[in-house]
This record gives structure tokens, C-alpha cells and sequence, in this order.
């Protein structure tokens, strides 16, 4: 694991970190969004409750963060990182996610319309 990660991971960075259980993953959107797909493994807070879960989130490993875009993840990023949080936003969102061909849950999932 590197020391130090950039601010913005490529999704296919995430993967391999997910993988191997090196980030904890939280999925900031809706819960129609959520349901419509996301990244197997991966925490659900939405984006209006991230600060009354935040103490529940590990600080022992680097958090990754992500939407639809990477819009609403990007401005979460900011604020755990001014609480000293080690946290990064997912590039591109899901959208660049599943564009790369990554998997999706459930099975034949996609990415909402926002």
C-alpha cells in the first residue's frame, strides 16, 4: 500500500485496492441510486448523513468516496479532509466505473439517471 495516495483514484485503482480490502469504499448517493447499481462491498451513506456517520467510518484505513460523477463525492472529500480524515474521491464516479466495465450489484445492475 502506498503512503500516499492522490486526491482522485481511477476506478480501475479502486478496484484493486477494494479487492484486496486496502479502503473502505462509501457510496455517497440516494438510495434509488444505490439500488439501481453499485460497487459490491462497497458502505452506503447518503451524501445529507456523511457527517452524523462519521464517526462510524474507519480511520485506519485510506476512505474512498463515490457518486454518480464524482460531484457530490469531490465536495465530501473536502470536508472529511479538513476533519483529518485520509480520503479520496473516485474518479469519474460511477458512471467512469461501469464505462471501464467494472461490476456492478445486483447483477444486470446500472447506473441511475440522476
Amino acid at each position: 500500500m502506498p503512503d500516499e495516495l492522490p486526491d482522485e483514484l481511477t476506478p480501475e485503482r479502486v478496484a484493486e485496492l477494494h479487492s484486496a480490502g486496502e479502503i473502505e469504499l462509501v457510496d455517497v448517493r440516494e438510495p434509488y441510486e444505490r439500488a439501481a447499481g453499485h460497487v459490491a462491498g462497497s458502505r452506503h451513506i447518503e451524501f445529507a448523513r456523511l457527517s452524523q456517520e462519521a464517526g462510524s467510518l474507519d480511520r485506519e484505513k485510506p476512505l474512498v468516496l463515490y457518486c454518480r460523477m464524482g460531484g457530490r463525492s469531490s465536495v465530501a472529500v473536502q470536508a472529511f479532509k479538513a476533519s483529518g480524515f485520509d480520503v479520496h474521491n473516485m474518479e469519474g464516479g460511477l458512471l467512469a466505473w461501469a464505462d471501464r466495465g467494472l461490476p456492478l450489484e445486483p447483477e444486470g445492475g446500472s447506473v441511475a439517471d440522476h
